[in-house]
């Protein structure tokens, strides 16, 4: 069961986040964007479980695409929308798998595999696999949501943006966030905090001379470090119950 979640989650955050660019998640009222959207989820759930031959893969792909459609013509482009898309993603994930909760072990990674494959290396893909997907929620998929609340505050102060290399904000916050989900996926949790510590000392003048940049900062930092934490302890617990 484990497992299968695993490569599903796995599945829908490299589907969602690392293989839909900018220009087809704002595009998706277009029937043709969307659907390619859903062959990309399709393709990769089908890879991460092994191949199984399973209506499954099809209801998780009918049930993505209704649950996209739900966000691009209801919810709309803000911060609640992309939460409850996400959550309404992360409850198909699970009724599949409480469905069919051995969907993973129908598949080809399950075995038996050729002599040459490392059996050891097998056994760990669900393991990595849920790491991997963490790592992307906790950086790709914050971003999309500490943008998103951010927004407001961006539009009411543009001199934060002045005198700043390109799309510099953008990479330090992923940054900020994979490393504190590093941090707390090896154990080290208290490292956090020096990382909280060291980028306040970093923005400490702009933050003293300007009330509104001081704010800006402490609610992007507080809101994009807890977003990984949640993350990692939550993939933590996963890998903690895989077998």
């Amino acid at each position: 069961m484990l497992e299968t979640l695993a490569a599903l989650l796995f599945a829908h955050a490299v589907a969602d986040f690392l293989l839909q660019p900018g220009w087809m998640a704002t595009r998706k009222r277009e029937p043709h964007i969307l659907l390619a959207h859903i062959g990309v989820v399709t393709a990769a759930t089908w890879i991460a479980l092994g191949f199984p031959l399973h209506p499954a893969v099809a209801v998780l792909a009918l049930l993505h695409l209704a649950t996209d459609a739900f966000k691009a013509w209801v919810l709309g482009d803000r911060l609640g929308g992309f939460l409850a898309d996400q959550g309404l993603h992360m409850l198909t994930l699970a009724g599949i798998v409480l469905w069919v909760p051995g969907l993973y072990g129908m598949g080809l990674w399950a075995g038996p595999l050729p002599a040459w494959v490392p059996a050891g290396m097998i056994a760990a893909l669900p393991e990595a696999m849920a790491y991997g997907a963490g790592l992307l929620l906790a950086t790709v998929a914050g971003g999309y949501a500490i943008g998103k609340l951010l927004t407001p505050f961006l539009e009411e102060e543009p001199k934060l943006t002045e005198d700043s290399l390109k799309d510099a904000g953008r990479l330090i916050g992923l940054l900020e966030r994979g490393v504190a989900y590093i941090l707390v996926v090896v154990g080290q949790p208290a490292g956090v905090g020096f990382l909280i510590a060291a980028k306040s000392v970093l923005r400490f003048t702009t933050a003293r001379e300007d009330r509104l940049i001081s704010e800006y900062v402490i609610i992007g930092t507080i809101a994009s470090v807890g977003w990984a934490l949640v993350a990692g302890y939550g993939i933590h617990a996963l890998v903690a119950l895989i077998p």
